[in-house]
């Protein structure tokens, strides 16, 4: 029997314990929703991005990537809209001097509704078992209807409100829901006003003749602003797509939820240019796209939902989140969006350089509208690992803690262990070693009883461990042990670097894109 860790605090813990993530800075009391990854968390996070390029450059032969820098031209951000509208509706609660996100709190008030949903759900189920139909059950149920109905209101008038900027409606509506402090459960609340995110910093010699920059808030821009370098360069035809990841920066008053919101963060964003006109169909295939590289994770489709947004950027006419089920609710995970010919257009406009693509079939040129994919790679590494983490009672009763990460993404690929530090065990398995470390990442462990090294590997997410034992020395044989079902089975030196190979690479999951 295994269960996931309910407990958000355990997957913070293990995550430490094992050297996924630390807080940064530690030794000096850490800085707040800053966070480093340690030498299994790097490997993870690697693994991913391997897997995001991979498909996006690899599997698409009109998607190539770049690099752009952190620093750009300040001039950018106010093209790109950043200086005057990127901004979140901040509001202080007087009693507990705790800083929050108005429309969060809106959010985790819905959220809580959303949960009353499924608890209706959950017992409809156990009621009618076989014969219950979900999808009928949320169209029908009186009681479910009213709550989802109330969440519409809700949302029409919350996004209603920040749409006209009328900050004064929006505590309004946090005053009428009862919303409290989550701290201290005080509804004692100071007006909403809004606070710019971008964080300023200086380039130059001096202080005096510094010129005053920003830490880039998303990767888009570096792509944008390079469209005619790739474009040429590339001798690209619409339609065809620029990848990027990279770091981005924002200073989140409100940063919370271990490294789910986090003030350095990194992002694979993917901008798709396309011809005006036909962005809804280009929209729609990569949503498809997007939430079929996710299921092919095989952490189950129904941890994935989508959310259409009600409240549109200044830069969009059509958004969505793939959200993901966290220990903590349905987050979002991945943004898709449809981001006209805004950015494109007012870089043109701001630079008064002509940014636009010749068409040769239309012999026109014009400025390509955009399809976005922005996927956090901080919030992709935390659905992994929470999903992955396993709580399992064996058969003897005694209790296994395993990370189930998909084998593909595993940061050590294969342990190899001797079975006892003598008889020339450790020298044999070192050999061993030294073979598979030059293909796949493999990990050599002779410390504790070989019970214990197991628990460890397990624990990592190690999927198959190598035991050489004294027959091993006799016959050429080894151990291979799988760490989702335990089982072992012994073969011969030569053909387990082969056959754990093929099973953990990430082709195996690209050939199901």
């Amino acid at each position: 029997m295994s269960k996931k860790f309910q407990s958000f605090k355990n997957v913070i813990s293990h995550a430490k314990e094992y050297g996924f993530v630390f807080p940064s800075s530690e030794i000096y009391d850490g800085l707040s929703a800053v966070y480093d990854y340690g030498q299994n968390g790097v490997e993870l996070k690697n693994n991913i991005k391997e897997y995001w390029w991979k498909s996006m450059t690899l599997f698409n032969d009109n998607i190539v990537g770049i690099d752009a820098s952190i620093f750009m031209h300040p001039t950018t951000w106010k093209a790109s809209g950043h200086v005057d509208a990127f901004n979140d509706p901040l509001i202080d609660n007087k009693d507990s001097k705790k800083r929050y996100r108005a429309d969060v709190l809106v959010e985790d008030y819905i959220s809580k509704i959303e949960s009353k949903i499924n608890k209706e759900v959950e017992k409809a189920s156990k009621r009618f078992k076989e014969t219950f139909n979900e999808d009928k059950f949320l169209e029908t149920n009186e009681k479910v209807k009213e709550y989802k109905n109330r969440i519409k209101i809700i949302l029409k008038r919350l996004n209603e409100s920040l749409d006209k900027d009328n900050l004064k409606d929006v505590k309004k509506l946090i005053e009428e829901l009862g919303i409290a402090c989550p701290e201290s459960g005080s509804k004692n609340w100071t007006d909403v006003k809004q606070f710019n995110l971008m964080f300023g910093t200086k380039l130059g010699a001096s202080v005096d003749s510094a010129t005053e920059l920003f830490l880039r808030p998303e990767t888009a821009q570096g792509i944008f602003v390079n469209f005619l370098n790739v474009q040429k360069t590339g001798r690209m035809k619409l339609p065809f797509g620029i990848a990027q990841i990279g770091k981005a920066f924002r200073n989140e008053i409100v940063a919370r939820q271990f490294i789910f919101r986090m003030r350095e963060f990194e992002q694979m964003e993917m901008q798709f240019f396309i011809p005006p006109g036909t962005q809804k169909q280009y929209y729609e295939d990569w949503k498809k796209k997007r939430l079929n590289w996710h299921i092919s994770l095989g952490m189950g489709k129904e941890n994935y939902r989508f959310h259409d947004h009600e409240k549109l950027a200044h830069y969009a006419d059509a958004a969505c989140d793939i959200e993901f089920n966290f220990p903590f609710g349905f987050k979002e995970l991945e943004g898709i969006h449809s981001r006209t010919d805004f950015d494109l257009g007012n870089h043109q406009k701001y630079t008064g350089k002509k940014i636009q693509y010749f068409d040769p079939e239309l012999n026109e040129s014009y400025v390509p509208y955009v399809v976005e994919t922005s996927i956090g790679l901080d919030r992709m590494f935390l659905s992994v690992f929470c999903n992955s983490l396993i709580e399992e009672k064996l058969e003897d009763g005694s209790l296994r803690t395993v990370l189930k990460i998909p084998k593909e993404l595993a940061p050590n690929k294969v342990a190899i262990l001797p079975l006892l530090k003598k008889d020339n065990l450790p020298e044999m398995a070192k050999e061993i070693f030294k073979k598979f470390r030059s293909e796949i990442k493999s990990v050599y462990d002779d410390k504790d009883a070989i019970g214990r090294r197991y628990r460890r590997q397990d624990a990592i997410g190690t999927p198959f461990c190598i035991t050489v034992d004294h027959k091993s020395i006799e016959d050429q044989t080894v151990t291979i042990r799988e760490r989702d079902s335990m089982k072992q089975k012994r073969v011969k030196i030569e053909k387990a670097l082969n056959e754990i190979t093929q099973k953990v690479s990430i082709t195996n999951i690209l050939k199901t894109l």
